[in-house]
């Protein structure tokens, strides 16, 4: 097994997957950078969730966003050789997305107030990872800004998975009462 360490970044720099190398500094990085850390999180809601539904939908939004690291780690100009070997982000993506948002909601009735996180384990990591999500899309919108994105369709996938993430974290809640959920101020 070859060792886990390369010393390859110990001067500050990585490579992407396509395109050589950047700094850690680089806007792509912290946009994957942060899609990782959702991974991660999620994996922790995953872990949590008492709902095998909940669970599916996690951990395909888990694969879906290595599809969306992977086009974050390859230079604009290299974009085509991704294309070649690996999926990229598509509308079929996203409308699974919507479809799950739409089968979920079904089972809700969502409170008019302010929903405080951590009324569950699993919805605390849930809300979480949304906010973690949203970030990763402050940070692809900078990529968009920049002219660093060839597909769009990333940030749509990225809204729409924070909505999701949204919806789930509150089904895990559903059966909890509006108290437990709510902020109490008015």
């Amino acid at each position: 097994m070859p060792k886990i360490y390369t010393k390859y970044g110990d001067d500050g720099d990585t490579g992407l997957l396509y395109g050589g190398r950047v700094s850690k500094a680089d806007l792509r990085c912290e946009a994957y950078g942060t899609i990782d850390e959702a991974i991660s999180s999620l994996g922790l809601a995953r872990s949590l969730s008492k709902s095998n539904q909940v669970k599916h939908i996690i951990k395909d939004i888990q694969e879906d966003l290595f599809i969306i690291g992977a086009e974050l780690a390859t230079d604009f100009d290299q974009y085509n050789l991704l294309q070649k070997h690996f999926k990229v982000t598509t509308q079929d993506m996203i409308s699974k997305l919507e479809q799950s948002i739409d089968d979920l909601d079904t089972h809700l009735n969502l409170p008019r107030q302010f929903i405080i996180p951590g009324a569950s384990p699993a919805s605390g990591a849930l809300d979480l990872s949304r906010s973690i999500i949203r970030r990763a899309e402050r940070r692809v919108v900078t990529l968009k800004d920049k002219q660093l994105l060839k597909n769009n369709l990333v940030l749509k996938y990225l809204n729409r998975s924070a909505d999701l993430i949204f919806v789930m974290a509150r089904f895990e809640d559903k059966d909890l009462p509006i108290e437990a959920l709510t902020s109490q101020r008015s």
